[in-house]
């Protein structure tokens, strides 16, 4: 295993890399966590029984767990490549930036996001890696077209997607999107490390990195789609979201309305 400490990298919190293997694949597989418990271990579980690991590199970015849902044997036995755990500041967005940055130094042709929490179908990886090789660069994840499923989606959420977050997306995009607070995408090196796109800004701290790489593709000229995906909330549990009811609502709606203005461009 070669472990190694990265700081002073521009725009990129400072990260501890535990590095299991080599680059493997082509593509590589980011899924942000903190503290996800059982719910990480269950996703990497289905990602094993599906061979992911045959098709592209699993990345951990770690936002600092400290439930043990990171121990390295676990990670290694359930086909992990990486371990990557943020010790600067930010949130979902510095974990990205953490991961899209160790992506872009490995020369991955393309990177696929998805929550670690085990609600989306991480056995159709190979679908998002497909489409990058048609040349799409940007492959967003809906369970809201034919042949997605949303399974026990919450009303307030089913309806603030519908009703707000994606119209206001499309509108922004000039490009119509049906799942926008979807983390589960695909994005080709060429989009995402575009110079005219320029992720590596301390701007991007929480959800605006996600809500900006929504939009800019198709405001530069790549190429866009959605394919159909599952997103299952547990029954009879609390959802498992970050996204606290009142704060984090009103901040998403901030989020949008700066990006609807340019704010991040």
């Amino acid at each position: 295993m070669n472990s190694k400490t990265y700081e002073n990298i521009s725009c990129v919190p400072t990260f501890a890399c535990s590095e299991y293997a080599s680059k493997q694949k082509d593509y590589a597989v980011l899924i942000p966590i903190i503290n996800e418990g059982k719910r990480i271990h269950a996703e990497l579980t289905r990602a094993k029984s599906a061979n992911i690991a045959g098709v592209a590199d699993i990345i951990i970015c770690d936002g600092g767990s400290t439930d043990g849902c990171t121990d390295e044997e676990t990670l290694k036995a359930l086909d992990v490549n990486t371990l990557l755990v943020k010790a600067g500041a930010g949130k979902q967005g510095a974990q990205l930036r953490m991961g899209f940055w160790f992506a872009k130094e490995r020369g991955y042709k393309g990177i696929i996001t998805i929550d670690g929490n085990n609600k989306d179908s991480i056995e159709d990886i190979p679908k998002f890696i497909e489409k990058l090789e048609e040349g799409y660069d940007l492959v967003q994840g809906s369970r809201f077209i034919k042949g997605g499923q949303a399974i026990n989606t919450p009303l307030f959420r089913l309806l603030s997607v519908k009703l707000i977050h994606a119209p206001v997306i499309s509108l922004t995009a000039r490009h119509r999107f049906t799942d926008t607070t979807n983390a589960y995408r695909a994005y080709s090196a060429s989009y995402l490390f575009d110079e005219r796109v320029s992720i590596f800004r301390d701007v991007f701290v929480s959800y605006e990195l996600l809500a900006y790489l929504s939009v800019r593709a198709t405001q530069l000229g790549f190429k866009a789609c959605e394919i159909p995906v599952t997103r299952a909330y547990p029954k009879g549990e609390k959802p498992p979201t970050k996204i606290s009811f009142f704060r984090g609502n009103w901040n998403l709606m901030k989020i949008l309305i700066k990006n609807l203005f340019g704010a991040y461009n």
